[in-house]
């Protein structure tokens, strides 16, 4: 519960008490809860990802954040289509899953908060930080499974995004 207050009071104090901030705000809730989760289940729940990208789209198109409509759809269907295409190159590659189908619809989601202009630089972070998780393990964890969430890292670089620059 800290975690969620410290973040609708950080978003309220650096953008005022506005539909913004508040959009922010829950957006920001939603990332903290889908992060824990996908972390203990390494699943991303549609009835959190799903309500997430459609309301970036309404707060976009409403003029709630600075990321126009277009942008957002655009982000949204990159942000899907990119990862669907990794994964399935990887499952064409190696005959595996690689990723689930959670973290499109979550790429998605941030693609439709942040806009198409900031995927690229999502994904890069996003698999920097997955990276440097993966090799940062303890070895008995990896040796247990090497399997590892992508949603927390995906949350995170668009935390980061969202300071650097956007919002």
């Amino acid at each position: 519960r800290v975690l969620f207050r410290s973040w609708f009071v950080i978003m309220t104090a650096w953008l005022g008490n506005t539909a913004t901030a508040w959009c922010w705000a829950i957006w920001g809730a939603a990332l903290i809860a889908l992060a824990f989760i996908d972390a203990r289940t390494q699943y991303l729940p549609d009835i959190l990802t799903q309500p997430l990208c459609w309301a970036g789209l309404l707060a976009s198109s409403l003029g709630w954040l600075s990321v126009d409509l277009q942008s957002a759809v655009w982000g949204a269907v990159i942000g899907y289509g990119l990862l669907w295409a990794v994964a399935l190159a990887y499952r064409l590659l190696k005959g595996v899953e690689g990723m689930g189908a959670g973290d499109f619809k979550l790429l998605a989601a941030l693609g439709a908060w942040l806009g198409w202009q900031n995927i690229s630089m999502l994904v890069l972070l996003a698999s920097v930080m997955g990276i440097a998780h993966g090799l940062l393990r303890p070895r008995a964890r990896r040796e247990l499974s090497p399997h590892f969430p992508f949603g927390p890292s995906l949350c995170l670089a668009a935390v980061v995004i969202l300071f650097w620059g956007h919002g």
